[in-house]
């Protein structure tokens, strides 16, 4: 038997979870999409592990988890789930299942769980208090107005230089971000977002606009610590060149060569640590993943956004070179513990998303997929689902192709011819990721 830890926070009575050295933890991964599938692969790794449970999980993930049907952001059905398997630890991917306060109500319950409080989350969930907190505590970022009134906001944006930067104050599944290069697209944008309260009834922020490169720097984070993960960059538009609607992400890599180590050490010190900090002066430390969605302008590093979980489609390219045991690392941030250091490859991996046409609007579901069988590169399933004996599409994003070598062209082409053994009628996808590393 190995030493006993509670978590901190638990309510007398909680139960007390035995983090020893033994094969034998159950894991239940909340969400169902791409990163949960990064999740729970990185978990099967785990030399502590004895089950995974994933809820609602997909296709895709039942080939390392038992999928329990169960909504991500039913909290209740979550919770008995978990006290009746006895499980040892609980994951969260989606940002809907910590606003919902998965976390609290775990915590309260005597369960360990990774992620954030509903107070936490607030990072992601108000793009406000986000903004607030960076400036209150000296945290880099662009400048800021937010409205809930309709005319309030379009006469300040008509009275600005374009492009204009909407921001929808609440979560909206990475797709409540508008860059509008004119007026009339940043009256359809606020009309939207203020009048036809498409993301729900909430604000809108209008934030200055910056230029340069932009990239992702996760961390995990308990309290003040905080343990860096590999830098990736995310590629938002639909479409090649950057082109198209905001999506929740169409491809991501890892080796930027635009990001020099002082600029990470800068990003570190001075905004993800800082950030951190910041959280516990306020009452509501973060105890899971930060994201950092950061941009290199003229003036130095910048924050675009904050998120409270791992990003999508960022953590299938970053878990896959994490070295260290991933159990070792989630149950110490969920108990409180200090963690060793995370030890993490040299490689450097590409993803490349594989989409529904019509993504991110409207498109149709249960169309066949066929190839996955002669794909060497590893497969996260994002929205797949067995019908008839068949794979078929079920969501937006459907699968992701990821690859990893020492070389990034060497390892695109890898990716891209493994995307073209692949065979579904309606999918697409952007044949330009990793461009900014290749140029």
């Amino acid at each position: 038997m190995g030493v006993l830890y509670v978590a901190p926070g638990y309510q007398p009575g909680g139960k007390e979870i035995d983090f020893g050295k033994t094969k034998e933890h159950k894991v239940l991964v909340v969400g169902g999409g791409g990163r949960e599938h990064a999740i729970v692969d990185a978990l099967s790794r785990s030399i502590w592990v004895s089950k995974i449970y994933c809820a609602p999980g997909n296709a895709g993930i039942a080939a390392q988890a038992e999928c329990v049907p169960i909504k991500d952001t039913d909290v209740e059905g979550l919770l008995a789930f978990a006290r009746e398997q006895h499980i040892d630890l609980t994951v969260v991917g989606p940002e809907a299942s910590l606003s919902e306060g998965i976390v609290d109500r775990f915590r309260g319950a005597g369960l360990a769980i990774f992620g954030h409080t509903k107070a936490a989350t607030r990072i992601e969930s108000s793009k406000e208090f986000a903004k607030q907190l960076m400036e209150k505590y000296g945290v880099p970022t662009a400048g800021y107005r937010s409205f809930t009134d309709y005319q309030e906001a379009l006469d300040y944006v008509s009275g600005r230089p374009f492009p204009a930067v909407l921001k929808y104050d609440g979560l909206a599944a990475g797709k409540g971000v508008v860059i509008a290069p004119d007026l009339a697209s940043a009256d359809a944008a606020l009309r939207d977002m203020l009048l036809d309260n498409h993301f729900g009834k909430g604000k809108v922020v209008v934030e200055d606009y910056l230029e340069g490169p932009e990239f992702s720097f996760m961390c995990f984070v308990d309290g003040d610590r905080v343990y860096p993960m590999p830098l990736a960059q995310d590629h938002k538009r639909a479409f090649d060149g950057d082109k198209g609607p905001n999506t929740g992400g169409m491809g991501a890599y890892t080796g930027l060569p635009f990001i020099t180590p002082e600029d990470k050490a800068f990003a570190l010190e001075h905004i993800l640590r800082k950030t951190a900090s910041a959280m516990v002066a306020e009452g509501c430390p973060l105890s899971g993943v930060l994201y950092g969605g950061l941009m290199k302008t003229a003036d130095g590093i910048k924050v675009i956004e904050f998120n409270a979980r791992f990003g999508d489609p960022e953590t299938e390219v970053v878990l896959p070179l994490l070295e260290s045991d991933a159990f070792d690392l989630f149950s110490a941030v969920a108990e409180g513990r200090e963690a060793e250091q995370p030890v993490w490859s040299g490689d450097v991996t590409m993803g490349v998303v594989l989409a529904s046409k019509g993504y991110p609007g409207s498109y149709e579901k249960g169309y066949a997929i066929e190839g996955l069988d002669g794909v060497t590169a590893k497969v996260y399933h994002m929205g797949t689902k067995r019908q008839e004996g068949s794979l078929v599409t079920s969501g937006g994003r459907v699968l992701m192709v990821v690859g990893r070598g020492s070389d990034i062209q060497a390892v695109r082409d890898n990716v891209y011819a493994d995307v073209a053994k692949i065979s579904c009628p309606n999918l697409f996808c952007r044949e330009d990721i990793a461009w900014q590393a290749l140029r």
